[in-house]
């Protein structure tokens, strides 16, 4: 492994605390692969286009197999570059808090951009949909002000889990590792055991990736 992409979730970025377990798992990932190239894709500072207008419309002329109009193609072209990007990575780390039960809407829209026909998956009337990205290490980092590691928190679900678990499978990134950092709130000596127990999750991931991709 020589490259990682890196898809930024908290808008608090490195003072978050998923921003905190991701640069220690960088850290980590980087004492066996010294370097080790990281990109980064900050979904509160990317230029995520908004999924209506020419771009909706392009995604049913896919779907349809009608071809582009200009302003259709331009709109889709923003797209192949968002899933290229995802698609050239060898391995993917996703750090992102917990925001009402599920993901922050920013994540959520990148990943409505990458779920595209004939890009990230394609669809058949006779074997119905297949992913067409490539199997590859996925960590994502979930940071919440609950413990959900034995269930729900305060009779709260965790939506996001499940979500993102089926959300990249669903476009062939089904080798997923997610490491829960919580709590976040409460008693300092509760808030530290959970990133303890999230960094040492991460750097045996980190460990075994390194092996596994040498």
């Amino acid at each position: 492994m020589t490259e990682l992409l890196h898809i930024k979730a908290s808008p608090r970025a490195d003072l978050s605390h998923s921003g905190k377990a991701a640069a220690g798992f960088i850290a980590a990932l980087e004492k066996h692969r010294p370097g080790l190239r990281v990109r980064e894709i900050d979904v509160w500072k990317a230029d995520l286009p908004a999924f209506d207008g020419p771009l909706l419309a392009a995604k049913y002329a896919r779907l349809a197999g009608r071809p582009f109009t200009p302003q259709e193609a331009e709109s889709w072209a923003a797209i192949e570059e968002l899933v290229q990007r995802l698609d050239a990575a060898e391995a993917i780390l996703i750090s992102t808090p917990m925001w009402n039960l599920s993901i922050p809407y920013r994540l959520k829209h990148y990943i409505d951009l990458v779920t595209q026909p004939g890009l990230s998956f394609r669809f058949d009337p006779q074997t119905g949909y297949t992913p067409l990205m490539r199997p590859r290490p996925v960590v994502a980092i979930l940071a919440s002000s609950g413990d959900f590691s034995e269930g729900p928190s305060w009779g709260r679900p965790d939506l996001a889990t499940p979500y993102l678990r089926q959300a990249l499978k669903f476009i062939g990134l089904r080798d997923v590792d997610i490491v829960p950092v919580g709590p976040t709130v409460g008693k300092p000596d509760d808030v530290l055991a959970a990133a303890e127990k999230a960094q040492a999750q991460l750097a045996a991931l980190a460990a075994r990736l390194a092996r596994v991709n040498a």
